[in-house]
């Protein structure tokens, strides 16, 4: 299932958001145009998370990963899908707790989905990056706050493509639920997992969790906008 848009617009330009969605490419672009393959798994290796090298050495370059893996990825199909729930659902998080509580939100929900990950494959010496954590606590924070918006979403069905209109609770409560069991069966897993790398199951675990939990502590009170299907400034940036 790929997700298009919601319909919940934002009462203010989401410039945190915004700014993250850029910082991402721009770091993705760097990574692409200006390394060469060697390089490029170098560069993974040094400022992506290593569990095995952050609980032996630990550190001050250790615990920066902590935060620089989130702005990494991998290819650009993770770079696209990550930015592309990061655009639907950021705005609304934001648009809620404020610009500067946005973004420390959105870099302690990546630290705690790290957490989660550096306790789940303590040994692993695996580079992850990826801002699918901290995007994980966005999706979490979204399910609480904005649990009957409602998600268009792309559902390919053999040949043919279908367009469906989901209630955020199916819609992010079925991509939790699929995180946790794909997290379990990895953790069965856990010595291919530490060996041949894979999807980081219980950061997405751990970072949801994260922006579920305390959400309601910073968000305003302040009923949604009226549901619409554009922004109220949309407008301005014409």
């Amino acid at each position: 299932m790929i997700p298009l848009r919601d319909n919940v617009p934002s009462r203010r330009v989401p410039v945190v958001n915004v700014g993250l969605i850029v910082l991402n490419v721009a770091v993705f672009l760097f990574q692409s145009v200006a390394m060469g393959p060697d390089s490029l798994y170098e560069f993974a290796r040094s400022w992506g998370l290593v569990p095995a090298r952050f609980w032996q050495v630990g550190d001050l370059h250790s615990w920066m990963t902590v935060f620089t893996s989130m702005f990494l990825h991998g290819g650009w199909w993770h770079l696209i899908s990550n930015m592309l729930a990061l655009y639907i659902f950021g705005d609304n998080i934001e648009d809620r707790v404020g610009h500067l509580r946005y973004l420390l939100f959105y870099l302690v929900g990546g630290v705690a989905a790290a957490g989660a990950h550096l306790v789940a494959y303590a040994e692993s010496p695996i580079p992850t990056v990826g801002a699918s954590g901290a995007i994980a606590g966005v999706l979490g924070a979204y399910l609480v706050l904005y649990p009957r918006a409602r998600v268009l979403t792309l559902i390919p069905i053999f040949y043919f493509i279908r367009l469906i209109e989901i209630p955020a609770v199916i819609y992010l409560g079925f991509w939790f639920i699929s995180q946790l069991f794909n997290g379990l069966l990895a953790l069965a897993a856990a010595d291919v997992f530490q060996s041949g790398g894979g999807v980081a199951w219980w950061a997405h675990i751990g970072g949801f969790v994260f922006g579920a939990a305390v959400i309601r502590l910073i968000a305003s009170r302040a009923a949604p906008h009226v549901v619409g299907r554009r922004h109220p400034w949309q407008d301005e940036w014409r």
